[in-house]
């Protein structure tokens, strides 16, 4: 049981948030989830999430209180099937040479994908309970699709940059250097805008998804910058060509000394093959590794600042304690254990992440605990269903 601390002079109450979950006891779920989903051909893939986030909510104790998770597995179930259904659509289409088909769905995907992510956020949000009192997702449609539009900018962009090149490749001028220069610079300029436009809807997503929110009548309260996103992102792309540079060298120093063992062997011989296949799996594996420590860093810096820059109206607020860097070592340690064990850690890597996550944030509420959880509960009943059920298609738990 976890001991509230007091800041005593402002009458705040700060409790820190636990897990109780194991990773021998998730390993379990993870096997019967992966068992089934096979056994069925993917089909019990919204069952596996569901179970999945039961158990990771029932297992988040906040203020003492664990988190519920109460989606129906047979709504879940049924919008993974309209999913798949459409999927399928676009294969055949595509396979059968129907391209007019094929854009028609692409294009009808692409305007409805803000309408799925906003269906989703409601679902989940409305999905999650503490104390009884249930999280709400109010965002209107307008705000949804105005906090979309970095996505429709990205497809100009890019549909502008690859039209470009055609153009130039069309003409025959693909081999002149002002073409040249000319390829290069909208791929550049496409490539800018991507990233500027990722970052943005982000920010945007996240944004609103805590500005309205609300759990009881109380709405979510954001204080994170755009500039602070752009910063995350600036120093992961530091962090990643660190690591591309330090993984390079590993990789010159591994082949120059394998080139120099090779050269003492037969060429056609049975020890060459196997040092040239040793090789290839260790640039590979560098390879992939390469890009971890990037991801780590950028998904605890993200976390942090969220975390500690979001509160619930003016009575609750949460502050994050979690060392990126020390993140970033036990996700390096889980992928390297993840791949010895030929994916079998995995259970156990994301329990300890969750974990480390998890226990780094700690909730500050203004007042008593029983009398904030009363009075969102009344809230919650004078606000009524009718706002949060407006749900749409529902289609992603």
């Amino acid at each position: 049981m976890q001991q509230k601390t007091n800041a005593a002079n402002r009458g705040i109450d700060a409790y820190p948030l636990e897990f109780s979950g194991s990773g021998g006891e998730y390993f379990r779920l993870w096997f019967v989830n992966l068992l089934l989903t096979v056994l069925t051909l993917g089909f019990y893939t919204p069952l596996a999430r569901r179970r999945t986030a039961q158990y990771f909510y029932g297992h988040t104790l906040v203020a003492d209180s664990p988190l519920e998770f109460t989606a129906q597995g047979r709504r879940m179930l049924l919008g993974f099937v309209l999913f798949v259904a459409l999927y399928v659509a676009l294969k055949i289409a595509a396979q059968t040479g129907q391209n007019r088909m094929v854009a028609v769905l692409m294009l009808g995907g692409a305007a409805l994908a803000p309408y799925f992510w906003g269906s989703a956020m409601r679902f989940r949000f409305n999905a999650t309970r503490w104390r009884g009192v249930r999280l709400q997702f109010t965002a209107s449609w307008g705000e949804v699709y105005r906090a979309s539009l970095p996505a429709f900018v990205f497809s100009v962009a890019w549909i502008g940059g690859i039209t470009e090149i055609e153009v130039l490749v069309g003409k025959g001028k693909s081999g002149s250097p002002t073409a040249t220069g000319f390829a290069i610079a909208a791929a550049v300029v496409a490539v800018v805008v991507s990233v500027l436009c990722a970052i943005r809807l982000e920010y945007n997503y996240k944004s609103l998804m805590v500005a309205r929110g609300r759990i009881g009548g109380q709405p979510g309260r954001w204080k994170p910058r755009f500039l602070d996103f752009v910063g995350i992102w600036m120093a992961t792309v530091g962090v990643f060509l660190g690591v591309v540079l330090l993984v390079g060298v590993a990789i010159a120093a591994t082949l120059g000394g394998s080139f120099a063992l090779m050269k003492r062997t037969h060429p056609a011989g049975v020890a060459a093959v196997l040092m040239a296949a040793a090789i290839g799996v260790a640039v590979l594996f560098l390879l992939f590794l390469a890009s971890a420590p990037a991801r780590a860093y950028r998904e605890a810096r993200m976390f942090k600042l969220v975390w500690s820059n979001i509160g619930v109206s003016q009575v609750a607020r949460f502050k994050c304690r979690l060392r990126p860097w020390r993140f970033v070592g036990l996700r390096v340690k889980n992928v390297l254990l993840t791949v010895l064990t030929l994916g079998f850690y995995r259970p156990f890597a994301r329990v300890s992440e969750y974990r480390m996550k998890c226990t780094s944030v700690t909730l500050h509420v203004k007042g008593s605990l029983d009398q904030l959880a009363g009075q969102l509960a009344r809230e919650e009943l004078a606000v009524g269903d009718a706002l949060a059920d407006v749900v749409g298609l529902e289609l992603v738990g």
